[in-house]
């Protein structure tokens, strides 16, 4: 048991780094088209919940992403106009991406593309829809 309780920090450390950095991404979502926000602060919450209270607190009680990340946390999901919203906004840039910007790409890559695109289509509908 010793060894685990001195592995404790370390861990703590790492959910830190790796909650900085979903910050940082989802940070960078805010001001780039078509790379999301909200997921990558709900990934940071995670991390932040198991190494750093300040960094938690911060999160979901900022204005802009905060009441979201709390709504998912608490499992009540996501508005129904926000699905809608997502989903489009996912699918416009599957298209642009895989159409315009690598139509000389082969067809594997375009497949790969498009099925995570249907991946976060699923993951996106299975959520429960918060009702205000």
């Amino acid at each position: 048991m010793k060894i685990l309780s001195k592995n404790v920090p370390i861990l703590k450390i790492i959910y830190f780094f790796i909650g900085l950095l979903f910050t940082t991404v989802g940070l960078i979502g805010i001001l780039i088209p078509g790379l999301p926000t909200t997921i990558f602060m709900i990934l940071a919450a995670a991390c932040f919940v198991r190494s750093s209270q300040s960094m938690y607190s911060w999160l979901t009680n900022h204005p802009l992403f905060g009441e979201s990340v709390l709504r998912y946390r608490r499992g009540e999901g996501m508005p129904k106009q926000t699905k809608y919203i997502s989903i489009s906004m996912m699918w416009f840039f599957i298209f642009i991406s895989v159409f315009i910007f690598l139509h000389d790409f082969a067809i594997w890559i375009k497949m790969i593309i498009i099925l995570l695109g249907l991946i976060g289509t699923t993951f996106i509908v299975k959520q429960p829809t918060y009702n205000k």
